[in-house]
């Protein structure tokens, strides 16, 4: 698979944060999930790897169910959770975006008769996943559109927090026990656990975590909201996670395919000769048989050619979900593949120039989905050698 076919999946709480990811965003196409998730695949720019945008709600429960339906429907690089979070420390300044190094499940706890003890979970970024998002960080071209301001964004590294309450309080029992057993925080939110444990559960997928500080969790929010502190940290943010998607998209490993998977695409021909004596027959003696079977001299519709075509099909429609062909490039080669199926049932014998012309326009509308082009050189190069 090519670096610009790979996805990342981007996800959000609210829908101001959505909208800032959604602007840097373009050839945006609707990709709706049997279970009712609607996601938006675009591109980074013009050539630039795909992302596959959703709106999860508020809440670590919320965001790791999605970000766990998402891992499954796309099979992504990385996933980005991005947003806006209050600020725990004087330094982080309003418009600063916070990559979480580590997420605190904070809420985790046992009480006892001398008091409430901690009992946090927590999960670390992944040294690859931190390793580029500092280097885009001292960079400085994620800042490339935002609007000139007299104290540009900053970018911090460090834990993050991550519970079920909004805290908009400095003196609050929540804000005193997030200060005394979670001292190293230095951002407040709702979702990261949620989705960072999505990503450990599914083979240590990469999980970061961008948020933009939009307020200070310190009863100031109903102020800095009039500022639009929200839409600002939201933007700053967006900028960040887009430019670490890309990459983190340039610098992953292609997925790893075994031996028979890398073949899969190509039609399998074995040949097995029975002998029979006297009055013996014998139909088929064969210690593995893969792909189609054909019995009989006479045969030109090769049980492996119309088992080809079905996958072929079935990748179409996998590449279509996933974002790789639009709508039209998708029915349009339906329709070729239509054409090449009648051909099949027809006799390869005498319609194999139709059955070659269909396959070649097929290849023309699908060729810059790796797989499928592929499988349809290995699929014209059968209809050739057919006699």
């Amino acid at each position: 698979m090519s670096t610009k076919d790979r996805l990342v999946v981007i996800l959000t709480a609210l829908n101001l944060e959505y909208q800032a990811v959604c602007e840097r965003l373009s050839d945006l196409t609707v990709h709706r999930h049997a279970a009712g998730t609607r996601f938006e695949i675009g591109r980074l720019g013009r050539g630039g790897c795909r992302v596959a945008l959703a709106l999860v709600g508020k809440g670590n429960h919320p965001a790791a169910v999605l970000a766990e339906r998402a891992m499954a429907e796309f099979s992504p690089a990385a996933v980005l959770f991005v947003g806006v979070a209050g600020g725990l420390w004087p330094n982080i300044r309003l418009g600063d975006v916070v990559v979480a190094s580590k997420v605190y499940a904070y809420h985790g706890g046992t009480s006892e008769n001398d008091g409430l003890k901690a009992r946090p979970k927590a999960w670390e970024i992944p040294h690859e996943a931190d390793q580029i998002a500092h280097h885009v960080a001292r960079s400085g071209r994620w800042r490339d559109g935002l609007t000139a301001e007299p104290h540009p964004a900053t970018v911090h590294f460090g834990a993050i927090a991550a519970g079920e309450v909004v805290q908009d309080s400095a003196v609050s029992e929540q804000a005193r026990w997030i200060r005394q057993h979670y001292n190293d925080a230095l951002a407040i939110e709702m979702e990261a656990a949620g989705v960072a444990q999505a990503g450990h559960l599914n083979r240590a997928l990469p999980v970061v975590v961008v948020r933009g500080i939009s307020d200070h969790a310190d009863g100031t929010k109903t102020s800095t909201d009039g500022h639009n502190w929200q839409p600002r940290a939201a933007r700053h943010a967006a900028a960040f996670a887009v430019a670490l998607a890309q990459e983190l998209v340039n610098n992953s490993p292609a997925p790893a395919t075994s031996d028979i998977d890398s073949d899969r695409s190509a039609p399998v021909r074995m040949t097995n000769r029975n002998v029979a004596t006297g009055n013996a027959r014998v139909g088929i003696q064969a210690g593995q048989i893969q792909g189609g079977v054909v019995i009989g001299a006479g045969a030109d519709r090769p049980a492996d050619l119309t088992a080809s075509l079905g996958e072929l099909r079935r990748g179409l429609k996998q590449a279509h979900r996933d974002g790789g062909l639009d709508n039209d490039t998708y029915e349009a080669a339906e329709a070729e593949l239509d054409t090449a199926v009648d051909c099949v049932r027809e006799g390869v014998a005498g319609s194999r120039n139709r059955l070659l012309l269909a396959l070649r326009r097929l290849r023309g509308l699908v060729g810059e989905v790796a797989e499928l082009a592929a499988h349809l050189a290995s699929i014209i190069a059968a209809v050739k050698a057919f006699q």
